[in-house]
């Protein structure tokens, strides 16, 4: 038996491939069980959030589509038609067994703004304190998929630790249509084994995780280890377990071998940081010197402009941007204290020459240690 630790707050993350089958679009039998897990929970864990993937997939066949579309239009089309059926869904058979649902639609934007991303904390927290559970999708249907990296959160594995970290959870459960992670490919490899607990996260396991290739969700075992990362850093707790049957929901909460559980949070990051790591939109990039990035890296100093070679995109003072060295290799992040214009009248040059340069002087620090993080993944 594992030793799980005390849960008040749970994320679990339910992923396209359980949610979904081939002939209705959604799972109604599945969302049915879950909902009954679900009441069961409330013995291991007091609040109760939900990721659900499916909205596209739930709309694809309403809008006469054989499979999946690529088109970004066509998918924001589906997913419009679909995120209506699927929590229309979630609410009847919740309200079977006397539970109340909430729906919550997110952009990667919403949470790059540091006052909405306090916002959606505040209303998540207000829904669970009426014991209401919160279903959270990504707004699929605004979002503009072709620039992932700038505009949406790429999957909901991603946006589920996210989530994990808004609102301070304890533990995220990730439902997938496989065991867990495997030492190695289990669709190449007729020995792959079951890896039942992970203390450190390393890259090693992205080269043996996959991902997605079922047409209908967007994630993999690859996409599934990246989120881990993410909800450790936040001091949350990871488990990946096949949610095909929800039974295994409650079999992982008390202690019994199944799945995947990630049992080691060694270093979590405070909630500015968590925010600056992962939830913001990076306005522009600030290159630096080998000698910037020593002070940085390992000598934990603020950036100064004089380790400055290049500045590249438009932002303003408290605009976050990166902080890449000569090869555009990122190595952190932080909250800027100059706008791009005034920064490449002062990158190279000394902060004594700042007041001279442009006749004001906010600070010696272009961006302070205090406003930035390393160690971007």
């Amino acid at each position: 038996m594992r030793k799980i630790p005390i849960i008040k707050t749970i994320v679990i993350k339910i992923g396209s491939n359980i949610i979904t089958d081939q002939i209705n679009g959604i799972n109604q039998t599945f969302i049915s069980e879950l909902s009954g897990t679900i009441s069961r929970v409330k013995e291991f864990a007091e609040n109760v959030v939900i990721v659900s993937s499916g909205s596209v997939a739930a709309g694809f066949r309403c809008l006469g589509y054989k499979s999946k579309p690529e088109d970004i239009i066509d998918k924001q089309a589906c997913a419009a038609v679909g995120q209506t059926r699927l929590i229309r869904l979630y609410e009847k058979e919740f309200s079977k067994n006397n539970i109340n649902v909430a729906q919550i639609l997110l952009t990667k934007d919403d949470l790059s703004n540091r006052r909405r991303y306090l916002n959606a904390r505040y209303t998540i927290r207000k829904l669970l304190e009426h014991g209401s559970i919160p279903i959270i999708n990504e707004n699929d249907s605004v979002v503009v998929d072709e620039l992932k990296y700038i505009e949406s959160f790429g999957d909901n594995d991603n946006l589920s630790a996210l989530v994990a970290g808004l609102i301070s959870a304890d533990m995220l459960l990730i439902l997938s249509d496989v065991e867990g992670l495997f030492d190695k490919d289990p669709t190449k490899y007729a020995d792959a084994k079951l890896v039942s607990e992970v203390k450190y996260v390393n890259n090693e396991m992205l080269n043996y995780a996959g991902d997605s290739v079922s047409g209908i969700g967007t994630g993999g075992m690859k996409s599934k280890i990246k989120a881990a990362k993410k909800a450790l850093d936040s001091g949350c707790y990871v488990g990946i377990i096949n949610g095909n049957s929800t039974e295994n929901v409650l079999k992982f909460l008390r202690g019994e071998e199944t799945g995947t559980f990630f049992s080691h949070i060694e270093d979590p990051k405070n909630k500015k940081k968590l925010w600056l790591a992962y939830a913001t939109i990076p306005k522009g990039d600030i290159v630096v010197d080998d000698g910037a990035v020593r002070a940085v890296r390992i000598n934990k100093k603020s950036l100064l402009p004089s380790g400055i070679v290049d500045v590249s995109g438009k932002f303003g003072i408290g605009d976050v941007v990166r902080i890449v060295n000569k090869n555009e290799e990122e190595i952190g992040r932080g909250k800027v204290r100059y706008s791009h214009f005034d920064l490449k009248k002062i990158m190279g040059r000394k902060t004594s020459e700042i007041y001279d340069i442009l006749g004001y002087k906010f600070s010696d620090e272009v961006i302070h240690r205090d406003d930035m993080v390393l160690e971007i993944t």
